[in-house]
């Protein structure tokens, strides 16, 4: 090989060295799903809800207390159409299905997808309403539905058929709002409010009671007179 060939084989090598040492690495394919794992914009929670019993207690003294209203006007595409992520409620915005963070944040023995984590693949959530523990699997029927606390009937009799389309949208897709709970409890627990309906299970009562009554505050919602005492009782087995 002569000399002027020599030289432009280092060339070409060095050249090959300096593009190798500049370009980005390559990703594995574990590292690749971690690309796609949805941004964690906002948490599954407000800071301080459920409110403690003495706060929900001083929340309830300054409920507007009012019958129902429009309750003939009611339908559930009112608060749009299913799940939306694209809302300011607690775990919008974070590429994640409502439902999907619901199962998420009240599961537990949590499994996750591998390329998408907000898909849950399995686990177990102890019913807050029953007590029963109730399996979950991706690919099977459930005996998990995502109740609405303060059902999105009750809402708008307290005021909801007042609101605007999408302050109706952000309040179905509250997580605050959103429980994971037993299908047939939830079946029977429909729209009634607490003068109507509480938990079987007693223990959970008093953590309900803070719940309804912090969902009717933080969405200056009425209460009637008899839900209101019946809220007290509520709180009252706080201690």
């Amino acid at each position: 090989m002569g000399r002027a060939a020599g030289s432009g084989v280092r060339a070409v090598l060095v050249l090959a060295a300096v593009v190798t040492a500049c370009a980005p690495p390559q990703l594995d394919r574990a590292d690749a799903r971690r690309t796609t794992r949805p941004p964690a914009k906002a948490p599954l929670t407000s800071p301080g809800f459920p409110p403690t019993a003495g706060v929900a207690r001083e929340q309830l003294a300054r409920l507007t207390v009012a019958w129902g209203k429009n309750w003939q006007t009611y339908r559930r595409s009112a608060f749009g159409d299913g799940w939306s992520d694209d809302t300011d409620a607690p775990g919008g915005r974070n590429g994640c299905d409502t439902r999907d963070d619901v199962l998420r944040r009240d599961l537990k023995d949590l499994r996750e997808g591998d390329r998408n984590p907000c898909v849950v693949l399995s686990g177990t959530l102890k019913d807050p309403y029953t007590g029963k523990e109730l399996p979950y699997s991706y690919r099977r029927a459930s005996q998990i539905q995502t109740d609405h606390v303060v059902a999105l009937g009750a809402a708008w009799r307290a005021g909801a058929w007042a609101w605007t389309p999408e302050r109706r949208l952000t309040y179905a897709n509250d997580l605050d709002v959103l429980l994971a709970a037993d299908k047939d409890t939830n079946y029977v627990k429909s729209s009634q409010t607490p003068d109507k309906w509480k938990p079987p299970r007693k223990e959970y009562w008093c953590e309900y009671g803070r719940r309804w009554t912090g969902i009717k505050a933080k969405y200056e919602l009425t209460v009637t007179a008899p839900e209101k005492l019946a809220l007290q009782d509520l709180l009252a087995t706080c201690g």
